[in-house]
């Protein structure tokens, strides 16, 4: 049987949270595929069967908090450490012990965070959208509030001319939710159209990203058709899974960022070393206000094999520009060193306290990393 004659097929397997649900499609070296906010496996359907068809076992989850996978009840569950051990545990649940691993949106943190921490399992990371950023820097809540100068702050944000920057506004449980369930549907094609290169607010108008006093994030959407990626038929897909579970299991990834800033102190810095691929949107805000990020690269992703922005796309990366992006995720994957490799990475240590690099890692470090340092 070739590669492609091979149906897409969802399951479920077990992880330290609970089930993940995912869609694998073809036979080959395995590719983990890793969605963002607000999105689902579904985010990949063009991709499962075109790298099935260049001869890859293409792997879509369902992240820990959508769709049919796990939604614990606990905000600290979604902390990246569990969501790491999730694609660790879903490589391993296929019969896997090597996998290269490709996030979009939050996915591409996933992604990235799962190459940095379990670099025994993931031998190569492909990041969507979102650039690389070593953990450092101040605490994420505190960034997030000058960003949007919060009212305690006092005077203006660095982009938001004192309004709340969307990140700020997810962290309270219950409001966020409290603007998008009473109208899933509706509130999915506006936040869609909001990040789309052919359907965004233009030049000028108020920005999506950012919440005015006693408003919502709604307010700021635009009036108008859906995105050219987007029918009826995948919004309805989309509308018809968060209306099933709700939003708090993908809003908590969020609420876990300071966490996550206490949990990776052992990474400050810290490169990720294996092959790596980057792709942006010249009109997605998650790459420009990145872009000193994607600069750094030569220290943060020394293994970095292609970096591509493509010319007026926006955020959904992988569903405005399928074709283009298949190609690119093909022509990255080819280029890819084999896995026969007489040295096995070990494994990062993880417990209460956070995440310990390997002993191999640690004796050289603070020598070796030269990001930023709190």
């Amino acid at each position: 049987m070739t590669p492609h004659a091979v149906e897409a097929a969802h399951r479920s397997v077990n992880s330290p949270g609970g089930r993940i649900h995912l869609v694998e499609q073809g036979t080959g070296p395995l590719v983990l595929l890793v969605h963002g906010f607000p999105e689902s496996w579904y985010s990949w359907r063009h991709q499962l069967p075109a790298l099935a068809a260049a001869g890859y076992r293409a792997v879509a989850v369902d992240v820990r908090g959508y769709g049919r996978s796990a939604k614990p009840a606990a905000v600290a569950a979604y902390r990246m450490l569990d969501l790491v051990e999730d694609n660790v545990a879903v490589v391993h649940a296929l019969g896997e012990e090597l996998a290269v691993v490709v996030g979009h949106d939050w996915g591409a943190a996933i992604a990235a965070n799962s190459a940095l921490l379990r670099p025994d399992v993931f031998r190569a990371v492909g990041l969507l959208s979102v650039p690389y950023a070593p953990r450092g820097g101040p605490r994420p809540s505190d960034l997030f509030a000058r960003m949007g100068g919060a009212e305690e702050q006092g005077g203006e944000g660095e982009f938001g001319g004192g309004e709340e920057f969307y990140v700020s506004y997810f962290q309270e449980p219950g409001r966020a939710e409290a603007e998008i369930e009473p109208d899933v549907r509706g509130w999915l094609a506006g936040f869609y159209a909001a990040l789309s290169g052919d359907t965004m607010p233009p030049p000028g108008a108020p920005a999506p990203h950012f919440v005015s006093k006693g408003g919502t994030l709604r307010d700021r959407f635009p009036r108008g058709p859906l995105p050219g990626w987007l029918g009826e038929h995948e919004l309805d897909f989309y509308a018809g899974e968060f209306e099933r579970t709700g939003l708090t299991g993908a809003l908590n990834r969020y609420r876990n960022m300071d966490r996550d800033w206490e949990d990776l102190a052992a990474f400050d810095g810290a490169p990720i070393t294996q092959p790596s691929l980057f792709v942006g949107g010249s009109l997605d805000a998650s790459t420009t206000w990145l872009a000193d990020a994607i600069d750094a690269y030569p220290v943060t992703l020394p293994g970095l094999i292609s970096s591509q922005i493509l010319d007026g796309c926006g955020h959904w990366i992988q569903q405005e520009r399928p074709a283009e992006v298949n190609r690119i995720l093909a022509d990255w994957l080819a280029a890819l060193p084999g896995r026969g490799s007489t040295h096995v990475p070990a494994p990062v240590t993880v417990s209460a306290q956070g995440a310990r690099p390997p002993a191999e890692v640690e004796g050289r470090g603070r020598v070796t990393w030269t990001g930023r340092q709190a």
